[in-house]
């Protein structure tokens, strides 16, 4: 095998990571020649080295302190800079010029910007209202507000004055809002009249009186116009538009509350397709280092680069992307459908907006392979420079399809972590080769193994994901958790000081990794444990399919692998299909990859963050009723899983 893309040795130059290890040789005498030697010495010298990202992304504190680290070999229990002060919003708002920091984007091409000095007067006013209306250090601020320039003003408000906030998406329905919102008590419920998806409209009010008059704790709430000006807030008790919640205040220098590394900055929640939505609590301090040094050495995001990171608010992809603004990157954010006015349309705003750094899905990038397109026949990506997918397994076809259809010299990265680390465990890196269908390299600062079952680590086979040393963005607790009992038992309940992040995967010869599904998701095909992705990369070549899962069914003593299929309209599972289908499946896995049973299913249930529910589909076939279906965008679609609407997967 070679590798799909190697950097220039310009590009190597003038990244960077590159000089950041020139300033670390420099300051500590040493030797540091590639990124393995550099990752080294990030788990080896903790200290050093997240002392050297503060100063190198130039995080503004009151203070830092002298002590870097405590209890260093606990997990948990291990302390980040516990005299360090500094603020959260204060260090995303440091760039105050007329540069273009915010570009917000509608489904019907609707464009507004904000400049980075607009974005600091707005997030002004909000704090002064917030300031008004009794919000104080410590209170919850709740988004239930689509993508659009205000939510990031209002989460930067909140972060200013001391408060924590929390968001759903509007995509979600009132009672998973209130599933999520209602456990952590907020002050203050920050929503729009409504939003714009696949051409059609929706109303936001109603469900936001829902969820108001549902949550004593909310003193007030602020409403957005986007579909029309001066909508009827009268069913939301103390309501008021946007524009009358900000106009007694003028904008002023903002009087940053200065409080301590570890206090919390976000609440974010948990899937909930496994039971009540976790509500992970993240501290300021861990989690501005993890993700600017994420964002320059591992992406190489530089000042005034344009930062497209298609999201939701209620999407941890959303708070990543936030961060670009300490870098004085500008942000691109997007509120619709990305198959609307035509598949490519993430595409043709990253063209149009000249970004410098997508990120898209593996569904996306899937959907584009099955149309057919080849984008770069039609649209210019001279400035993109880096594209990560991310959100699920990312195969080798993806990767031979990106270098092929969109750009063949840019650096292509599949970067895994997620909402508990609020950061990528696994990641890329701009000054080593991609290798189609394998994560880069470990993560700076995160010391990773494979564990086998007995908590013994392993190489060149599969098995539990886990990080072995601390780091700063590690949570600093669950809401409503005073004991720390569930915290610890989502965690480190597995292997003893050990995070066990729920990942099955495998580290590569060349130090890459693979990771092949989540660990709880894995199917037992007669005693062997076996990724979900692993099929799911077998599949995606089948036109024919739009959708598939793949679960265990516990039979006879044993267990076996069904495979659920969504067919495009018009297309039927015939035996020439199938056959095709178990013939690719044992060709590019092995015999004991192949499902026992296939069937086809209308619908396929998804998480708000467009991932496949195996949980509740393995509950649903076993006659268990799913535990959150309220963490589904189509909660329907469970009845055609159960068994009495499957008789033929009651048979041998």
């Amino acid at each position: 095998m070679q590798p799909i893309w190697q950097p220039s040795a310009e590009r190597i130059a003038q990244s960077e990571i590159t000089t950041f290890i020139r300033e670390v040789n420099r300051r500590w005498n040493k030797q540091i020649a590639n990124y393995a030697d550099l990752h080294r010495f990030s788990v080896e010298e903790p200290e050093r080295f997240w002392t050297a990202v503060w100063d190198y992304c130039g995080v503004i504190a009151e203070e830092r302190g002298d002590i870097i680290l405590t209890h260093g070999d606990q997990m948990p229990g291990a302390a980040w800079f516990p005299n360090a002060r500094l603020n959260f919003a204060q260090n995303l708002l440091r760039r105050r010029d007329n540069a273009v920091a915010v570009v917000g984007l509608l489904e019907d091409g609707t464009r507004h910007t904000l400049t980075f000095a607009e974005l600091y007067d707005l997030v002004s006013r909000i704090a002064q209202a917030m300031t008004a209306g009794g919000v104080e250090p410590g209170d919850r601020v709740a988004g239930y507000i689509p993508n659009i320039p205000q939510a990031v003003a209002f989460m930067l408000a909140a972060a200013s004055v001391g408060a924590i906030w929390c968001s759903c998406g509007p995509e979600f329905g009132a009672a998973a809002a209130i599933d999520r919102l209602s456990q952590v008590t907020p002050k203050l419920l920050i929503t729009a009249d409504g939003y714009l998806y696949d051409g059609r409209r929706f109303g936001l009010v109603q469900k936001a009186a829902e969820i108001a008059h549902a949550i004593p704790s909310i003193t007030s709430t602020v409403v957005v116009d986007i579909l029309e000006r001066g909508a009827d807030l009268t069913p939301i008790p103390s309501a008021r538009h946007f524009s009358e919640f900000i106009a007694p205040f003028a904008p002023r220098d903002i009087p940053f509350a200065i409080l301590p590394f570890n206090h919390p900055v976000f609440i974010l929640f948990s899937s909930g397709t496994t039971g009540t939505p976790k509500c992970i609590l993240h501290g300021a301090g861990g989690v501005l280092l993890e993700n600017l040094k994420s964002l320059a050495l591992q992406f190489d995001v530089k000042q005034d680069d344009c930062v497209y990171w298609w999201s939701t608010t209620g999407w941890v992809v959303w708070n990543f992307m936030v961060f670009s603004l300490a870098l004085g990157a500008r942000i691109v954010l997007y509120d619709g459908s990305p198959f609307r006015p035509s598949t490519d349309a993430i595409l043709r705003h990253a063209a149009n907006e000249r970004a410098t750094f997508v990120r898209l899905t593996p569904k996306y990038v899937d959907t584009l392979m099955k149309s057919g397109l080849t984008p770069r026949d039609s649209l210019d990506f001279a400035a993109l420079r880096t594209l990560i997918v991310s959100s699920s397994p990312f195969g080798s076809d993806g990767y031979r399809y990106i270098y092929d259809a969109l750009k063949s010299d840019l650096h292509l990265g599949s970067p895994s972590g997620g909402t508990d680390p609020l950061g990528s465990l696994v990641s890329a890196n701009p000054i080593s080769p991609v290798w189609a269908g394998e994560i880069q390299c470990p993560a700076l600062g995160f010391k990773i193994e494979i564990f086998d079952d007995a908590g013994q680590s392993i190489l060149g086979r599969a098995g539990e994901l886990v990080i072995t040393r601390p780091f700063p963005s590690m949570p600093v607790g669950f809401w409503n958790d005073p004991d720390g009992s569930r915290y610890r038992s989502t965690y480190f309940s597995h292997f003893k000081n050990v995070w066990r992040h729920g990942d099955w995967a495998q580290i590569t010869p060349r130090g890459g990794i693979v990771i092949f599904g989540r660990s709880d998701a894995t199917l037992n095909a007669r005693g062997i444990r076996i990724g979900t992705a692993e099929i799911y990369r077998a599949l995606a070549r089948f036109e024919e399919i739009t959708e598939s899962v793949a679960v265990s069914q516990e039979w006879n003593g044993d267990s076996r692998v069904i495979l659920f299929l969504k067919l495009r309209d018009g297309v039927h599972l015939d035996d020439s299909l199938e056959n095709r289908i178990r013939q690719s499946i044992r060709n590019d896995l092995s015999p004991r990859h192949v499902p026992q049973k296939i069937a086809v299913v209308p619908e396929i249930p998804l998480t708000a963050t467009g991932k496949v529910s195996e949980a509740a589909v393995h509950a649903a076939i076993h006659g268990r009723a799913s535990p959150n279906l309220n963490a589904l965008i189509n909660p329907d679609s469970m009845r055609h899983f159960w068994p009495d609407a499957l008789p033929e997967l009651m048979t041998e």
